[in-house]
């Protein structure tokens, strides 16, 4: 009888190697050439790509990284580490991580894995909510390492975990500690980052993912549907994406007599440029500007104790 040994491959997006032009054009061009990402045909997309958006954004990028990047590195790196690592001490079975895009390589956390004597892969991308432009693209990037190999493991890809007990558990905690700390506010927004709106029209359950942890948040915290609202972040390019959208969401509320706002965006489990900059430091100041008083962001899980054991229940249910 085959010998069965599974191991875990933690999954997140991936980021620069350092908060330079060259590295984030590195990056960027691995990111905004997944046609997960962006499915325009490469004859018109390269062009633009390569001709303009790689040469005038990668140096403007690489200011706002520079802006929120940590002493050890990435934030986004520097946290899936730390998960990693907690998630290791915490269960008896071999954890690497691996990222779609930049290092460590998704083939790299896959190599380390085997190279331990992994017969089974349980692989848990870190997006809360399934997307095609996340999840989908993992499993691309898996098929492609495997499909030169002669021998194959077994593969349990968790697909989301959107709505499981222990998620919301770990953001309610999450969302009662900066109660505690700020008060409550008038309003608790929550920000997922956007996908374009064709995408869910041809098939994609990424906003049905994104409103049931919503619904599952309001239950949890006994808020009613004006105390705490869901929007839409980081959009890029023209055509439309998800709506609400969150900075233009935000830029209103005053206007509406709402004074005191907390953010989290719990689509990402880590903090990242789109949290730390985007959120912290853009979606605050749109918020101020309008009149608003108070804003304060609530952090990713990131490594939280309830963010690592709800890790472990995940990995533990496929053994």
């Amino acid at each position: 009888m085959k010998h069965d040994k599974p191991g875990v491959l933690l999954v997140n997006l991936g980021t620069p190697d350092a908060p330079t032009p060259a590295a984030v054009k590195r990056y960027l061009k691995q990111f905004l050439s997944d046609k997960r990402v962006v499915d325009v045909p490469n004859l018109i997309w390269w062009p633009v790509l390569r001709g303009g958006i790689l040469p005038l954004r990668s140096p403007r990028v690489a200011k706002l990284y520079a802006s929120v990047w940590m002493e050890e590195g990435s934030p986004l790196l520097v946290y899936s580490k730390r998960q990693c690592d907690a998630l290791a001490a915490m269960i008896d079975i071999p954890v690497a991580l691996g990222m779609s895009y930049g290092n460590p390589s998704l083939q790299s956390g896959v190599e380390a894995l085997l190279e331990q004597g992994v017969t089974r892969l349980i692989v848990l991308p870190l997006y809360p909510q399934f997307s095609s432009s996340t999840v989908s693209a993992v499993w691309d990037g898996l098929h492609s390492i495997f499909r030169k190999r002669r021998s194959l493991p077994g593969i349990h890809l968790i697909r989301d975990y959107a709505t499981h007990p222990a998620y919301i558990a770990a953001l309610k905690a999450s969302v009662e500690r900066a109660f505690a700390e700020h008060g409550k506010p008038d309003l608790l927004l929550l920000s997922f980052h956007g996908i374009p709106q064709r995408f869910a029209d041809q098939g994609d359950d990424y906003p049905e993912r994104c409103e049931a942890t919503t619904a599952c948040l309001r239950e949890a915290l006994g808020m009613s549907d004006s105390e705490l609202i869901m929007t839409y972040q980081s959009r890029f390019g023209r055509e439309p994406w998800l709506m609400p959208y969150t900075d233009e969401t935000i830029k209103t509320l005053p206007g509406k007599g709402v004074r005191h706002i907390q953010v989290m965006s719990p689509g990402f489990s880590a903090d990242c440029l789109e949290t730390l900059e985007e959120i912290n430091e853009q979606n605050r100041e749109f918020f101020l500007h309008a009149g608003g008083e108070k804003f304060e962001y609530i952090p990713a899980l990131n490594d939280d104790a309830l963010h690592i054991q709800m890790m472990a229940e995940l990995v533990n249910a496929q053994r």
